[in-house]
């Protein structure tokens, strides 16, 4: 049987495969593939009625929920481009990425009115807006364009739910599926493009490796706006396995808990994550029997965090993976290496190529430190509304119609092909003339049992050049001295990598996805 080459042809098989199969699920709510698949046909058919054009633009502003998982398939089923929202962002941000995206509807939650009423002060794209939820009211002034989630779904029952873009040709594989804006650290968010073929290359590439089946089931506690945990539900209706959200990790214990519970078989985290879970007294406690493979994508994990993990849970394939919203994944460290290799970041993921390219754009050779260059179909066509940036990160390749992504993270590579993170381009060091990897030294400082993360950055210095600065966050009921940081680092790494500045905080700056957010300690 061929494979379906839209992302929503998938769910139509996944239903049709396994119709009263749990496709998510959240609390005690659940949704089968054959209610997702009505639900999302319904959206689809409300969307058109409401004059949505093919490659029209949807943003969904909602929390983690059933809701957001019927909007997405119903947005792509319409022949349109869904645009995920971290449910957390501000009035200003929303305002920008709508204006950004040319959006001409919105799915939101009517708890989140009052920040929608300040935004639409700075939006004129919007035509429609679809809230879920009862309570508080929506306000007035926004009765005329809105649209609620439970009639309009009812009501779209009684007409012709397979509408699919009615007066709109369908979608090919070329065509958008998605905008996926990235946090913005180092500017205003910038909207990835990414089709339907980009997103199914990079989903059967991950399947493949993770050795996904039907009878898998994955927790989902990363925000669906994030690329990471997007793609936990685009590859799970893929290959016809179950999600598990959550939306919260306030009670990591509740989370823990929905692993036996439900049977959970993966679990993708984040270094935050792992490092509140390694933090818990009694981590050895829960049963993760079920739990057949961790993963870990967004930022590098530090090596100590890796081998107390593996000390505790031997039996839990480790996969260590490298990627950015620009191609979804790049690398992956297979399982069985990872004890051998903790620092390694791997090779690349199947059908993607990667290389490195020193500052002269010549090959780097095996040791020396290059930026990475990702080839494959997992490569998306860049950014929306920014030509100028694209040309900057998407190059031409060597063959006819090749594209190449240029990610500005720096790797080292060994004689085997292994690779090792050293840092986005901004975050590097140079002290004395050397070039330093900032993960190097995060990682010694990390070694130190009492501490919980760190986080290192170049700060000016008369002598040196820059000078390493380290932040550390430590256990409360453990004395910890800058000498006692510095002492480690001495004993562990050459003398221009030693830190030179120690500053002790009580939590590091984390952006809406989880990761350290550098520039942030920057200004500290």
């Amino acid at each position: 049987m061929l494979s379906p080459t839209l992302l929503h042809d998938y769910l139509r098989r996944s239903a049709a495969l396994y119709p009263e199969k749990t496709a998510i699920s959240l609390g005690e709510e659940r949704l089968s593939y054959r209610e997702l698949d009505d639900l999302s046909d319904r959206l689809s058919a409300a969307l058109t009625l409401c004059g949505l054009k093919r490659q029209d633009r949807v943003v969904v502003f909602l929390d983690n929920c059933l809701e957001s998982v019927i909007s997405i398939y119903g947005i792509l089923k319409a022949n349109a481009v869904f645009v995920m929202i971290n449910p957390a962002v501000k009035s200003k941000k929303l305002a920008y990425i709508i204006q950004d995206a040319g959006a001409r509807m919105l799915i939101t939650h009517t708890t989140k009115a009052s920040i929608i009423q300040e935004t639409l002060q700075h939006v004129t794209t919007l035509t429609h807006i679809i809230w879920k939820g009862e309570t508080p009211p929506i306000p007035g002034s926004l009765c005329a364009c809105s649209l609620d989630w439970h009639s309009t779904l009812t009501h779209a029952g009684q007409t012709d739910r397979r509408l699919n873009g009615k007066n709109n040709a369908a979608s090919i594989d070329m065509d958008l599926a998605a905008l996926i804006y990235t946090s913005g650290t180092t500017g205003e968010p910038k909207g990835v493009m990414a089709t339907h073929y980009n997103m199914i290359s990079a989903a059967r590439s991950i399947i493949l490796y993770l050795k996904n089946t039907p009878e898998d089931c994955i927790l989902n506690v990363l925000p669906l706006s994030f690329g990471y945990g997007l793609y936990q539900v685009i590859a799970a209706v893929m290959f016809s396995g179950s999600v598990v959200l959550e939306n919260s990790l306030l009670y990591i214990h509740n989370v823990l808990k929905r692993i036996p519970e439900r049977g959970i078989t993966g679990f993708p985290f984040v270094p935050t994550i792992l490092a509140m879970m390694l933090k818990l007294q009694d981590l050895q406690k829960y049963d993760f029997t079920s739990l057949r493979y961790v993963t870990n994508a967004g930022a590098a994990l530090p090596v100590p965090y890796i081998k107390k993990f593996r000390s505790m849970f031997p039996d839990i394939q480790f996969y260590s993976m490298y990627g950015l919203t620009e191609c979804a994944r790049a690398s992956y460290l297979e399982p069985d290496k990872i004890d051998d290799l903790p620092a390694s970041s791997g090779k690349a993921i199947p059908n993607c190529e990667l290389f490195l390219v020193d500052e002269h754009g010549k090959m780097a050779k095996p040791g020396e430190s290059g930026e990475l260059v990702v080839r494959g179909a997992n490569v998306m066509k860049g950014y929306w509304n920014a030509p100028a940036l694209t040309a900057r990160v998407f190059r031409n390749g060597h063959f006819s119609g090749d594209t190449l992504l240029y990610t500005g993270d720096f790797f080292k590579q060994d004689e085997n092909g292994y690779l090792y993170f050293m840092g986005r381009k901004d975050d590097l060091i140079k002290c004395k003339g050397e070039r330093l990897s900032a993960k190097e030294i995060e990682d010694v400082i990390c070694e130190i049992q009492w501490v919980i993360e760190s986080a290192v950055i170049g700060v000016p210095d008369d002598i040196s050049g820059q000078a390493v600065k380290a932040f550390v966050v430590c256990d409360k009921s453990i004395r910890t001295t800058e000498k006692d940081i510095i002492k480690h680092c001495a004993m562990n790494l050459e003398p221009f990598a030693v830190p030179k500045y120690v500053e002790f905080i009580e939590t590091l700056p984390k952006t809406d996805n989880g990761k350290i957010n550098k520039k942030v300690l920057n200004t500290f």
